[in-house]
């Protein structure tokens, strides 16, 4: 799908936001009390006349002196006034709600265990795994021998992060003899990457150091070498680079580069054979894929097709009895994807092996030795299907017993298996690990989220209903509440709406908080995402964009009409593309809502669509479309922009965040948005801005860290739908 706009609020693995602070371990640090004297009005932005003319059409955007002209760095001394002054502005409103923060953030933390581990899993001659110890924020990795013995850690976060405002582990790859370890690094927020080999038979951390990077780690040459992406001065990878251990990074040789198309990017990875390395390249709608021996990167590539404007694929290789074949996941014939084969003397020969679908929508597939999977979606619903290499026919599902659930293939890094790692939650169960024994169907649980302060799952109810949008399409919405909860009570609305992109309807721990406070919780599974399938991503994107916000709101009206909530009840929240999703129905439905959360979201989106210099427009233009070349896509952006769209009226009252190091939405987007909302808002309700100073996309790092910002936005919440307690 390109490399998204996907707010890191969409979904979080488990541990991301396992584990409560012991009872003796202070709260997160935040920005409180920064300031000498709390501010007793918010900042109002200067306006700097400033206009610019595309198509015959002139834009005023008095608010562009916020884009720092020096980003990445941002060292304009107004500009930073400006951002600091809405900071003292958020903590001087929130100041008197600290105490909801604080019990928030303390009943969250309770209801997660926090010497959290995940499910050793085997690959090759070891188990591995990762925990967190009790008061820590990040995980640390062990492994241990398969035939018995003692863990082994492998790498400790904590000491990484150790000292630094911010820490994200990228890539983390073991070699397949199992010696070294390459992981990467970001210690900002600026998603740029330092990579590091550590020997782990002897513990030391290799001279080897690649910084820059943007991409996986993926092990050749008998683990000799390393195949790694660079970030462009835009965050772009264009280049698959081989890395010899030991030897300069200045010796690295450049197995491939994109030339062709400034809006592509590169990836790497292995076959599940591990014998093939795996180089594609392409955007949202576009890709191409090459071949080459993993034991001789450098050697002689072989391109599977050439790029075909608005086919997708994806491949695999197996290779059995002597004969090599090329399987390739594709969209060139039907919407909702088809799987093909093809000789590997002959890769873009494709001959189908299960055909394309208007039911089921196919979004992926792995090898196995003696199977293979797929995994897709029938009617909304996640499918796991194995299948027979001998017999395309046989179809051999894994059943699940709920209505509505989410569920997957884990990691599973052995070729030659007779069972899968299955994961599975739904709105009311929580995150469960399987094995899945192909030769009986038999699921074994081997683990289930701990929910130390208590939960009953009988306490609640998941209903999944159907809504009709104004175009008569219905638009399907997962609903969770507690069993006893009245009608007509509040209701939090989520959805995202974006690069085909479906929100699944899982387990969350702290949404408790409002579900238990008497809200109902839905997901809007609108166009935009591929919920139904890859047609319903396409009817949200380009010139049908507007699908995905009339969804929104329609969806909203059919809750009330249903009796679930009020006109003003819906709290609603989404980020990124999700935040640009708040932006249009604040604009054009502000009655409806009596508290929005917009977590950076995209809403300067026609001056984002016009900067080609912008690390990832020209990569979104598929998505968005041109403004730049095209009138009617100008037109069409500026009709819903919601920076643009901000008129003068009445809005609700609204929670805006940012990261001042966000390379995907930049910091100025919100920036502007909350500034121009200031000028032309009719009325007295909050509105406020909260910038990451040292962070970026995805807030704080940090599983304390990040899950007290979950507790500001709920207490906001509950602070404007009059729920403080």
């Amino acid at each position: 799908m390109g490399y998204m706009r996907l707010a890191a609020c969409l979904s979080a693995a488990s541990l991301a936001v396992a584990g409560p602070l012991a009872a003796q371990t202070a709260a997160p640090k935040t920005t409180r009390g920064t300031s000498v004297t709390q501010p007793t009005s918010p900042p109002v932005a200067e306006k700097r006349d400033h206009s610019y003319s595309h198509h015959g059409i002139t834009i005023a955007d008095p608010y562009a002196w916020l884009k720092d002209e020096s980003y990445p760095d941002v060292d304009d001394a107004d500009v930073l006034a400006h951002v600091k002054a809405e900071n003292a502005w958020f903590e001087a409103r929130m100041a008197d709600h600290q105490p909801l923060v604080e019990r928030l953030y303390e009943e969250m933390k309770a209801r997660i265990k926090e010497d959290e581990s995940t499910v050793p899993q085997k690959d090759g001659d070891w188990l591995y795994w990762s925990e967190f110890e009790q008061g820590k924020e990040y995980p640390l990795h062990y492994r241990k021998p398969a035939g018995g013995g003692a863990a082994q850690l492998m790498l400790d976060e904590n000491e990484l992060a150790e000292g630094l405002d911010y820490f994200r582990l990228g890539a983390f790859s073991v070699s397949k003899n199992g010696r070294y370890l390459a992981y990467s690094a970001d210690t900002n927020g600026s998603e740029r990457f330092t990579a590091r080999i550590k020997d782990l038979q002897t513990g030391e951390l290799l001279a080897d150091e690649i910084p820059g990077t943007l991409s996986g780690l993926t092990w050749v040459m008998g683990d000799r070498g390393l195949v790694y992406g660079t970030a462009n001065e835009n965050w772009r990878v264009h280049d698959a680079t081989l890395h010899v251990i030991g030897t300069p990074v200045a010796e690295d040789v450049e197995l491939y580069r994109e030339t062709e198309d400034d809006g592509f990017r590169v990836g790497t990875g292995l076959t599940a054979q591990e014998d093939w390395l795996i180089i594609s390249t392409g955007d949202n709608e576009t890709s191409e894929v090459r071949l080459v021996r993993a034991d001789d990167p450098t050697g002689e590539q072989i391109l599977v097709a050439p790029r075909r404007k608005g086919v997708e694929y994806d491949v695999d290789v197996r290779t059995r009895d002597g004969e090599t074949t090329v399987y390739v996941h594709t969209n060139d014939d039907h919407v909702n994807f088809r799987l093909a084969t093809a000789p590997l003397a002959r890769p873009g020969e494709w001959t189908t092996l299960i055909e394309g679908s208007d039911e089921f929508y196919l979004d992926g597939f792995e090898l196995f030795k003696d199977f293979y999977v797929t995994e897709g979606r029938l009617r909304g619903l996640d499918q796991i299907q194995l299948r027979s290499y001998a017999d395309p026919n046989l179809v051999k599902p894994v059943a699940f017993t709920e209505a509505s659930f989410s569920a997957g293939l884990s990691n599973n890094p052995e070729y030659d298996t007779d069972r899968l790692r299955v994961s599975y939650e739904s709105m009311v169960t929580p995150d469960t690990v399987f094995d899945y024994h192909v030769a009986t169907g038999e699921l074994e649980q081997l683990k289930q989220q701990e929910i130390p302060s208590g939960y009953d799952a009988g306490a609640y109810k998941v209903e999944r209903i159907e809504i009709a949008a104004r175009d008569g399409t219905m638009v399907p919405v997962s609903v969770v509440s507690r069993a006893d909860r009245p009608a007509g009570g509040p209701l939090h609305l989520y959805a995202y709406g974006a690069y085909g992109y479906a929100v699944p309807p899982g387990f969350s721990t702290s949404r408790l908080s409002l579900v238990d406070r008497g809200f109902a919780f839905a997901i809007a599974h609108i166009r935009g995402g591929d919920d139904l399938g890859r047609k319903w991503y396409l009817q949200g994107k380009l010139n049908e964009r507007t699908n995905t916000f009339n969804d929104f709101v329609d969806v909203a009206e059919g809750l009330i009409e249903r009796g679930y909530t009020a006109r003003g009840r819906i709290s609603a929240s989404g980020g990124s593309a999700g935040g640009e999703l708040m932006g249009v129905v604040v604009n054009t439905n502000p009655d409806l809502w009596g508290a929005v959360v917009a977590h950076v979201p995209f809403v300067d989106v026609l001056n984002t669509m016009l900067d080609k210099d912008l690390p990832l427009t020209p990569g979104e233009w598929p998505e968005w479309g041109n403004p730049l070349t095209s009138k009617q896509a100008f037109a069409y952006i500026l009709s819903y922009s919601p920076y643009d769209q901000a008129t003068e009226q009445d809005y609700p009252p609204m929670l805006v965040t940012a990261g001042l190091n966000d390379p995907r939405v930049t910091y100025w987007e919100p920036a502007k948005w909350v500034a121009k909302l200031r000028e032309v808002k009719t009325d007295d309700n909050e509105l406020l801005l909260k910038t990451n100073m040292g962070a970026g996309h995805g807030g704080k790092s940090g599983r304390f860290a990040s899950l007290y910002e979950v507790a500001e936005e709920y207490a906001f919440i509950l602070w404007q739908m009059g729920m403080t307690e």
